[in-house]
């Protein structure tokens, strides 16, 4: 028979301290979920992952207190009342995974707004983790011979249960295994929204309430077969929380909350050279000039003319002209664009129509973009839109241009906007992976059909054609963030 623990409850004496099973178990499981929901946090990208390991520690330490005083108020509360010092030996068991989760649910919320993070975010991140870390804490009621059901005939554990029988042999009975039931349970929650759901997530909250609903429902079950539950009253003290957390989860999962809290809208970012506005010629002719003084016309191939536009002048004047210096280049560069920017820009279809459509709305509206923040207040000014952007970031505002998001964070830092929920909009590969590498929306504009086919290798949310498009986009029922990728 496979014998996964010793007799003893102690995994390790060091010193005279004792340390139990039950401990290394639960932290174990704890570590884990910290490794798994760590990853999902660093894909926000918006959120600081110092901030995340705090509030893990914090919320831990949180739910193991929560945990301790649930037990001991619901299973013998008169006794620890007494004899107080008893509440601190956690290591002879006593650990109530429900208070726990209302505990650190409590502390983590409290924290995240303390410093303005999306709880829900977070939540979405943790909760189906926990169902991992409660997979492992599970074994730990095995090895203080917890968590089990009725009397049992030993035939029980014929088959694929036999490695279980000598541990549910307690005090002269076999006793079903229900830890065993609810851990397995636990690890194919956990697979199943980790690995499918996600993938799938339509709206944020769509975790933790699936993580509710997975978890009362199983937990309800198991509970009813349990003979050594807490109580509150003739009420088993778990059923009743699990069906609470059914209840929140099915209303949270079919969006009946929304009803009640106004969501937010999403800051709307756009580049701004083929998207907002049509510089594709003037660019063009720009960059043809630079060839002819400084190079050889017949060297601006059509590959080059597509890779010139998007990037920042300053990385394509250091790949084709390394030897000559920027500002030169750049004054050569701008009078030419200068002569022939009422002949050649304009406005992208829809545009201006979409644009005041936002501003009346309520929405933040930002560009970033590799041009100078004079280039594009000038040329917002020529194209009559000026009064519909609220801020700008250039080239020369921050360190790393596009695809770095170093744009937006600088963008809606500046201006306290709405960091959860942001839509990039851009004509480029460099915009699509700009706000991807954000955590945002981001939708690719194919304007230009020489870069259509980069833009959408970029592998962006959504790709329109008409800029009208946005607004339906903006209508539809989800948040505009990272999980929808």
């Amino acid at each position: 028979m496979i014998k996964f623990f010793p007799d003893s409850k102690t995994f390790l004496n060091v010193f005279n301290l004792s340390i139990k099973w039950y401990a290394v178990l639960i932290l174990t499981g704890a570590a884990f979920a910290f490794l798994f929901s760590r990853k999902h946090v660093k894909d926000i990208k918006h959120i600081d992952l110092d901030f995340f390991d705090n509030l893990f520690i914090y919320t831990l330490w949180f739910g193991i207190i929560g945990a301790r005083l649930w037990f001991c108020i619901f299973f013998n509360f008169k006794f620890y009342f007494s004899n107080p010092i008893e509440i601190i030996k956690v290591w002879d068991g006593g650990l109530a995974i429900q208070g726990g989760l209302v505990a650190g649910f409590i502390f983590a919320f409290y924290y995240c707004k303390k410093h303005k993070v999306n709880p829900i975010l977070i939540f979405d991140c943790i909760l189906p983790n926990v169902l991992l870390a409660q997979a492992f804490g599970r074994w730990g009621n095995f090895v203080n011979q917890e968590c089990h059901g009725g009397e049992v005939d030993p035939s029980y554990f014929d088959g694929i249960l036999s490695f279980l029988k000598e541990g549910m042999y307690i005090n002269g009975h076999y006793y079903e295994p229900l830890f065993f039931y609810e851990s397995m349970l636990c690890l194919i929650g956990w697979a199943i929204i980790i690995f499918i759901l996600r993938k799938h997530q339509n709206k944020r909250g769509d975790l933790s309430f699936a993580y509710l609903m997975w978890y009362g429902v199983i937990r309800f079950f198991i509970e009813y077969r349990r003979t050594d539950s807490l109580y509150i009253g003739n009420l088993k003290m778990a059923m009743v929380t699990s069906v609470f957390f059914m209840i929140i989860g099915l209303l949270g999962y079919f969006n009946v909350f929304n009803k009640f809290f106004k969501k937010k809208k999403p800051t709307i970012i756009f580049d701004i050279d083929g998207t907002l506005v049509d510089t594709t010629a003037s660019i063009l002719e720009a960059f043809k000039e630079v060839f002819r003084t400084y190079g050889k016309i017949e060297d601006f191939t059509p590959e080059v003319q597509v890779e010139v536009l998007g990037p920042a002048l300053k990385d394509m004047f250091a790949k084709y002209f390394p030897n000559i210096e920027y500002d030169t280049i750049y004054k050569t560069y701008h009078a030419r664009q200068d002569e022939v920017k009422k002949e050649f820009n304009k406005v992208t279809p829809n545009t201006e129509t979409v644009l005041k459509t936002l501003h009346e709305e309520g929405y933040n509206i930002g560009i970033v973009s590799t041009r100078t923040t004079e280039g594009i207040k000038g040329l917002i000014e020529d194209m009559n839109i000026n009064e519909y952007i609220d801020d700008m970031i250039g080239v020369w505002d921050v360190k790393n241009v596009k695809p770095d998001p170093e744009g937006i964070f600088t963008l809606i830092k500046r201006n306290n906007w709405n960091p959860d929920d942001v839509v990039m909009v851009g004509d480029s590969s460099a915009d699509v992976l700009c706000g991807l590498n954000y955590g945002a929306y981001s939708i690719g504009y194919l304007q230009n059909p020489d870069k259509s086919s980069q833009v959408v290798a970029a592998g962006g949310n959504r790709n329109i054609t008409d800029m009208a498009e946005l607004l339906d986009i903006l209508k539809e029922n989800h948040y505009f963030t990272y999980n929808l990728r």
